[in-house]
């Protein structure tokens, strides 16, 4: 149940990348949206994008009707945009803001969340100022969670370019919520580096700001949906996509650069033991067609099956069954994996074995419940899927249930507990955005 402290803010508002997104922070939406209703929130909305400009955008789509329902007292609101062709940008960013301002003036105590810090949190913060200034009462608490690529796709490559302006609009945007927290303790570390940067070069102090109040929050996942999954559900889901009576390997997350798949291409095809094994590659992302186009030219082709398609209620049983999870990521400029959601999702599925890089964030999502694969290894990825592929079912069961207790940890409930406890260590103190405007 809800904190005493906080009986009265009735409605959770989460802004967000959301469904049909291939994204593991809008699988965490959802899962803080469920948790909030178990834990008292009468209402829960998610604000998030239009279809047509989620397509636009060439983000990682699921198939949208391969998307699972969300429980009674949830809705998802994708505001239309503001003002036409005389307006080249900010269009649907404005229809946003202005959704948000109507719900922040309502009337209806909010408790509001942002994942992303752009556009979401800057989206946010722009419309608790104009809340504020309208001199409606507004009573709303904000939470603002940063994840490694709005470091790396945004503070990072202002510092580099040396534009200053825009860097402080995300630093600024981001400390003026009431609880800013960040997804691993590397998030906060790149976090603190960066705007150390930005302050060396201006004379700014948002490093020691983040040093003070960034918490932890790691990402919330659905346990349940995972620890449930039984033998028929794999079954079934095995005989459909025809991998039934043969083990498998199996990599589920978005297809890009960073993710290392060619790399685990060429371990699988190197491996002796994979000679009795099949590869499941699933996922959507800008190098899908590139990863298809090796996978058909590989000598191990017939073993290889490439899946665009996989949808939420598939993804357990098929993390379930397989015999080896490889998450074979690696640092990019564009992009470093800042946890490792889906591996976390394996880990609780169980029947298997995570084997991935310690990249980033993912040392803080496996603990040391994972086969260490090197960075760019081929040889490596094979070495691990040898063992793998020959363990014991007892040395299996030992792996799986080692790292099962790890994720619990991971919990939607616990973690949202956590997030609300930070919040109502918040409620009646100054708040940021009061504060600069004098309200």
């Amino acid at each position: 149940m809800i904190t005493t402290s906080l009986t009265r803010y009735r409605r959770l508002v989460i802004v967000v990348r959301a469904d049909p997104v291939i994204c593991g922070h809008s699988v965490e939406a959802r899962n803080l949206a469920e948790a909030a209703l178990q834990q008292g929130f009468e209402e829960v909305k998610i604000l998030s994008w239009p279809i047509d400009r989620l397509e636009a955008a060439g983000l990682p789509l699921k198939p949208l009707d391969h998307i699972s329902a969300y429980s009674p007292g949830i809705s998802v609101e994708r505001p239309d945009p503001v003002g036409d062709y005389r307006v080249p940008d900010g269009r649907w960013q404005a229809g946003l803001v202005g959704r948000l301002i109507e719900l922040f003036t309502d009337g209806v105590p909010t408790v509001c969340m942002s994942l992303y810090l752009s556009p979401h949190t800057l989206a946010v913060t722009e419309a608790v100022t104009a809340a504020h200034r309208t001199g409606l009462p507004v009573d709303v608490v904000t939470v603002a969670e940063a994840v490694g690529s709005d470091i790396t796709n945004v503070v990072r490559n202002c510092v580099e370019q040396d534009k200053f302006g825009a860097a402080a609009h995300v630093l600024s945007s981001y400390l003026a919520s009431d609880v800013v927290v960040a997804v691993s303790q590397y998030t906060k570390d790149l976090i603190v580096e960066s705007a150390a940067e930005v302050d060396a070069r201006h004379g700014t102090t948002f490093a020691d700001q983040c040093r003070r109040r960034v918490e932890i929050s790691y990402p919330a996942l659905d346990t349940a949906s995972y620890l449930g999954t039984t033998q028929q559900e794999v079954d079934a889901v095995m005989g459909d996509r025809g991998l039934a009576g043969t083990p498998y390997v199996l990599f589920l997350s978005r297809l890009t650069e960073a993710k290392g798949v060619p790399d685990l291409i060429a371990g699988f095809e190197r491996c002796e033991a994979a000679s009795g094994a099949n590869l499941v590659i699933a996922g959507r992302g800008p190098q899908e067609k590139e990863i298809a186009a090796i996978a058909a030219a590989s000598p191990m082709a017939e073993r290889i099956h490439v899946l665009t398609d996989v949808g939420d209620d598939e993804k357990p049983a098929l993390m379930r069954g397989a015999r080896a999870f490889v998450l074979p990521t690696l640092p990019r400029p564009e992009f470093v994996e800042t946890f490792g959601i889906a591996v976390v999702e394996k880990m609780l599925a169980g029947g298997g074995v995570v084997a991935t890089t310690t990249t980033g964030g993912v040392p803080e999502a496996v603990g040391p419940t994972a086969r260490t694969i090197e960075i760019n290894d081929p040889d490596s990825i094979s070495e691990a899927l040898q063992e793998i592929l020959t363990m014991s079912p007892e040395d299996l069961l030992v792996w799986e249930e080692r790292a099962r207790t790890y994720a619990m940890q991971f919990d939607r409930a616990e973690v949202l507990r956590k997030i609300l406890g930070h919040v109502a260590a918040e409620v009646g103190a100054p708040s940021p955005i009061r504060e600069a405007i004098g309200a």
